[in-house]
């Protein structure tokens, strides 16, 4: 493993919008390539590397709730939309030589293992990447939620989060010209001026187990590994 990481044992959000690149919906192929090319490398440097992943790309729960359908109903599609993806990025990963686990918070046996933290914990320090699907396993909960608490549960050190956008910002940049990028900011800033970018339930989670949250522009080639190196990347929220 290199001398010079900032962080040994990591957990990565990934939105599923993340993966459907210019698409609409769905799965643009070279996109979960490219972030398998990225994650690969993270492996080669011995990082102990989780993921949680969302399932924006094909189903969001509370996007179909507002069409009229039952929330609970919708939630349970959207944790089956991230398996979906799981598999996916599991499937490039597995091309490229990772070793990889989809463990996921509802039983489906038959495609992954269900999740046991222990079991989690044990596959990081055999080196295995382990890809979190279904969210927290309940409903009206987040993917972002479900990161947190991962990264609480396997003690990652970093939450990092991948997102289309290069950082914090004081105000909406597409609304507001002269919004600035806020490249460090406190867990309570956060909360107090409520600087959307993940909901308050994660942040407050994070900020309780002292895991700082680092979020980057995941299109940026290059972002993961600059933030494992300790370069300043994005923003950083902390206390």
């Amino acid at each position: 493993m290199s001398g010079d990481l900032a962080y040994r044992r990591v957990l990565l959000k990934l939105s599923g919008e993340a993966l459907m690149g210019d698409k609409g919906f769905g799965l643009d192929e070279s996109v979960v390539d490219q972030i398998a090319d990225e994650l690969q490398e993270v492996y080669r440097l011995g990082v102990q590397l989780s993921v949680v992943i969302g399932g924006g790309n094909i189903v969001r729960g509370l996007a179909v709730a507002k069409q009229g359908m039952d929330r609970v109903t919708g939630d349970h599609m959207g944790m089956l939309a991230t398996v979906i993806n799981a598999l996916a990025l599991q499937d490039a990963l597995e091309r490229r030589k990772v070793v990889t686990r989809v463990q996921t918070a509802i039983e489906i046996k038959e495609v992954a293992e269900s999740y046991i933290r222990r079991r989690a914990i044990r596959h990081l320090e055999r080196g295995r990447v382990v890809i979190f699907g279904a969210g927290t396993g309940n409903p009206f909960f987040t993917t972002d939620s479900a990161a947190a608490l991962r990264a609480s549960e396997v003690k990652a050190e970093v939450l990092l989060k991948a997102t289309k956008v290069t950082g914090i910002y004081s105000a909406d940049p597409m609304k507001e010209p002269d919004a600035k990028l806020l490249p460090e900011v406190t867990y309570q800033q956060v909360l107090e001026q409520n600087l959307q970018f993940m909901d308050a339930a994660a942040i407050s989670l994070c900020r309780e187990n002292k895991i700082p949250i680092q979020l980057f522009d995941l299109a940026i080639k290059g972002n993961i590994l600059r933030v494992l190196h300790g370069e300043k990347v994005g923003s950083c929220v902390r206390d």
